[in-house]
């Protein structure tokens, strides 16, 4: 696979890699976002919750690269679930990004124990995607039963499911269920940084299957984990803050995977999340106030 946009269910095209922001601090997101587009990325992938929209935007305007050649994805939180409320933190986003439309608006958790609320939320999405103030709309972090009855109660499949999905968490059964219904799987923490969080944990990075194939490449384990995700028609959203780190995970298109180093990888599997049980969200542990812009 060496193209670098894959077409959505409402055919949208949708970059392979993009830049995540996840706990980038402010005053590195600016530096971070400009880094990526001068390495050739075209989506910038951000959310309400991660305080850096702003920051998002600036770097994407100090970038010189046209509006309409950015890709920039973002997140709505629980905090702002409901349907004039989910509007409102549109309208919030758009205005820290500095922006118009949008092009990809995800809720950003199911929220179990008040899902009313998540499928409000959800219709304020199509509204907004009816209006033309989004080019996409979809979900992160959604379970396959939180899936099920979002399609059953709404009118738009979404176009992306964002998930944590990296070779020790690959969530199979949730990426059948995506595919099923047209639903793009976005991974992140794609080469597993999550898998480091906590001290002593089993680290991808370090794992000696990644370190042989990249040695066979003349690559890093990171890109050998990017190009696993691409070659699987994944898109993947890798986050770094050095810019030599930028540019090596945006250069994966100049090598390819064995179908057994694929394989391989696939047997990597541990089961285990590093990220929140997507069960355990709820408004009294979970929820913040998203600032105004």
């Amino acid at each position: 696979m060496t193209n670098t946009t894959i077409t959505l269910n409402n055919g949208t095209q949708i970059p392979t890699i993009g830049l995540g922001v996840f706990q980038t601090p402010p005053e590195d997101t600016v530096f971070a976002v400009e880094e990526a587009l001068r390495a050739g990325y075209r989506l910038i992938d951000t959310a309400a919750a991660y305080g850096n929209e702003a920051q998002v935007g600036e770097g994407v305007r100090n970038s010189g690269i046209a509006r309409d050649e950015v890709f920039i994805e973002t997140k709505v939180w629980i905090s702002d679930y409901g349907f004039d409320a989910t509007l409102h933190a549109f309208e919030k986003s758009a205005a820290k990004l500095g922006v118009d439309y949008i092009d990809l608006v995800l809720l950003h958790q199911a929220l179990p124990s008040e899902f009313d609320l998540t499928i409000d939320a959800y219709r304020a999405l199509e509204q907004l995607l009816a209006d033309g103030k989004v080019r996409a709309i979809g979900v992160s972090n959604f379970m396959p039963e939180h899936l099920v009855r979002l399609l059953a109660e709404t009118t738009v499949v979404p176009a992306v499911n964002q998930i944590e999905l990296h070779p020790y968490f690959q969530q199979s059964e949730l990426q059948a269920l995506d595919a099923k219904h047209g639903i793009l799987t976005q991974a992140w923490s794609p080469i597993g940084g999550v898998t480091s969080y906590g001290g002593g944990a089993k680290s991808t990075l370090d794992d000696p299957t990644l370190q042989g194939i990249a040695a066979e490449h003349g690559k890093s384990a990171p890109q050998v984990m990017l190009r696993w995700h691409l070659q699987q028609g994944r898109p993947a959203v890798p986050k770094s803050t050095k810019a030599t780190r930028i540019a090596e995970n945006f250069d994966v298109f100049d090598f390819e995977l064995t179908a057994e180093q694929v394989a391989a990888i696939d047997a990597l599997e541990t089961g285990v999340r590093g990220g929140p049980e997507a069960d355990f969200i709820n408004l009294t542990d979970h929820a913040f106030p998203i600032p105004e812009a």
